[in-house]
This record gives C-alpha cells, structure tokens and sequence, in this order.
C-alpha cells in the first residue's frame, strides 16, 4: 500500500487559476468572435439598406460619363479622397447598384447606323417564347413590353434598309403579331444609359391663357 501524499495547497490552488484562465479565454474569444459575426452583419445589412446620397449619385454621374477615370480623378471632382471613392464603389457593386462595366461602341463604326424603333402588335403582348427568341439576334438593343396601343417595343440597330426589312420578315411569322409600326430615326440629340441624378424641383411651366 502506496503511502499517502498530500499535494501542497499553493500548487492546487495554481492548477485551480490555470484552468479558470483556459475558461475565460476560451468564452472571451467565443464572445469575440461572436462580436465579430454581428458587427460583420450589421455592416452588410446597413450597406445593404442604406439609401444612396448626393455623393454616391455624384459618383455614379462620374463613371457613366467614363468608367476608365481612377479613384483619384473621380474624388478629385466629387469632394472625396480616393479610398472614400473605392469604398463606396464597393458597397454599390456588391448592392446591386453597379450591376457592371461596358463600353460605348458607336453604331456608324461597326456598319449599323440604321436605327428604328419597332412597335408590335400581339397576341397576349407577345409574350411567346419564340418572340423571346429575337433577343438573340445582335441587332435588337432593348425589347419592352408596354402599356398602351402596342404590346412590344424593340430598339433595332442595322446595316442599311434592306437589313431592317430582313429583321421585320422575322416578326411577321410569329403566331399571334397581328401588325408592326417602324420609326426610323434620322437624328439622334440624345443617347445616353441611366443617369444616377435626381431632379428634386421641376421649373414651372406656365399654361397657356384660355
């Protein structure tokens, strides 16, 4: 039989303390990193909610008018240092806002400066898989079911005449077109993709006396 040892009271009491400090940084890096989690959520559902301000649309207006601006250049004309830019480009990229970046090709340089706009008459407002089909031809810009006397509009760049006639005997041979209406465009003032700005004070218009 083993004789009996008695471990000394400042070692127990060592052990003791060991085993608390294990503990308590065990739940302190648990509360930290839970913390962490929510303020992680946090920041993504205020990114996420949080309205745009005149700063952002400001922004916004810079890259629509050239995308290919740095951080800098666009800070520089908005008010913003460069990584106050970056930071908010992020956050409207990964809301949605910025959906992406494309470039401006000039219809004349690629052989299609025959521009039209097609309003069709259909069946159920045309709303047919095979009137989807047409979006895969190249020469249709914006296709948008519409209220009113027509059911599509299609935005249709070309070659030339010819090549619309060729397009329109595409539509004609759909079940359920009853009719189609073509504006040519001859002039172009105005062709520019969605702007950020908001006018908040529309100027009076005066009526005409009676």
């Amino acid at each position: 039989m083993f004789p009996e040892r008695r471990i000394p009271f400042s070692i127990l009491m060592n052990i003791f303390s060991y085993f608390d400090n294990i503990s308590e940084f065990s739940s302190a890096r648990r509360s930290k990193t839970g913390m962490k989690m929510k303020t992680e959520d946090v920041h993504q559902n205020s990114h996420a909610s949080r309205p745009l301000d005149d700063f952002d649309r400001r922004i916004l207006g810079e890259l629509v008018r050239d995308a290919r601006q740095t951080y800098a250049e666009v800070g520089k004309t908005v008010g913003l240092s460069a990584p106050a830019v970056h930071e908010r480009v992020k956050r409207m990229k990964a809301s949605g806002v910025i959906e992406g970046t494309a470039a401006v090709i000039n219809g004349d340089a690629v052989g299609k400066p025959f521009l039209a706009f097609i309003h069709v008459d259909a069946e159920g407002w045309g709303k047919s898989q095979r009137m989807m089909r047409l979006r895969s031809f190249p020469e249709i810009e914006e296709m948008h079911s519409v209220a009113g006397d027509t059911c599509v509009i299609l935005k249709v760049r070309t070659a030339n005449a010819q090549a619309m006639e060729s397009f329109l005997s595409q539509l004609y041979v759909l079940p359920g077109v009853r009719g189609t209406k073509s504006f040519v465009a001859l002039s172009t003032y105005l062709d520019r993709p969605i702007q950020a700005e908001i006018t908040n004070c529309w100027p009076d218009i005066p009526l005409p006396p009676e």
